[in-house]
């Protein structure tokens, strides 16, 4: 099991373009930089376009901007696929079935 991450790197991201909060507020389309700080505390997580408005601003993936947050819906994510891939019907053997239990064993893969 991986150590728990840091909810997300904005703020060291944003350092390091040495943007301020207010800056940064404005490249995302916000009012100020409340929620720029919100976000960079943990205390608020971002919405989808949000958060591909910093994967185009630091020019870093989603992934490495929050890797808490990535962690988090992976292990869920990981959680979900054993949960499906014990429910699935394994007497099957049409290509279909063949598929999506290779699928899963390829997402248990990755998640584990």
């Amino acid at each position: 099991m991986t150590s728990p991450q840091l909810p997300n790197h904005l703020r060291a991201n944003r350092k390091i373009l040495a943007l301020s909060q207010g800056e940064v507020s404005f490249l995302l389309g916000t009012q100020n930089g409340a929620k720029v700080c919100r976000y960079e505390r943990f205390v608020r997580e971002p919405s989808l376009e949000t958060a591909l408005a910093y994967e185009v601003i630091f020019k870093r993936s989603v992934s490495e901007l929050f890797p808490g947050l990535y962690q988090k819906v992976e292990l869920q994510v990981a959680a979900r696929v054993k949960a499906l891939a014990a429910r699935t019907d394994r007497g099957k053997s049409n290509g279909q079935a063949v598929r999506k239990r290779e699928a899963l064993a390829d997402l248990a893969a990755l998640t584990s």
